[in-house]
């Protein structure tokens, strides 16, 4: 039970992520979560765009996982797996802050599946 709520609260951070990348990224929103210039947002929206659909499918993925209930334990492992290791990779290599929103609860997330 607990292990579904963090993954549910997962799959939300990714579809707000989704939402900041796709349609908020030169906007005052995106620019604050991201913590760009205007000038540098316009340049990058094209792969911001992108990276916001990948995050989608992220969260399309432990919503699939949940919505298999007991038979979603492989899918829920897999799309926590990627997550935990999309946040690590993008916290070495674009923001520390990544491992905290995307990485730890990942791997919180993947604790509580294999404790059920």
């Amino acid at each position: 039970m607990l292990a579904n709520i963090v993954i549910g609260l997962i799959a939300l951070v990714h579809v707000y992520i989704l939402v900041l990348e796709m349609f908020l990224w030169d906007k005052p929103a995106g620019l604050r979560a991201f913590g760009q210039t205007r000038e540098a947002a316009t340049a990058s929206k094209v792969l911001a765009a992108n990276q916001g659909l990948y995050n989608g499918f992220l969260a399309a993925g432990l919503f699939w996982g949940l919505s298999l209930g007991v038979a979603g334990l492989g899918v829920k492992v897999f799309f926590l797996g990627c997550v935990l290791i999309a946040g690590v990779y993008g916290a070495a290599t674009a923001s520390r802050k990544i491992l905290f929103i995307q990485a730890i609860p990942a791997a919180i997330g993947l604790g509580l599946v294999f404790l059920a």
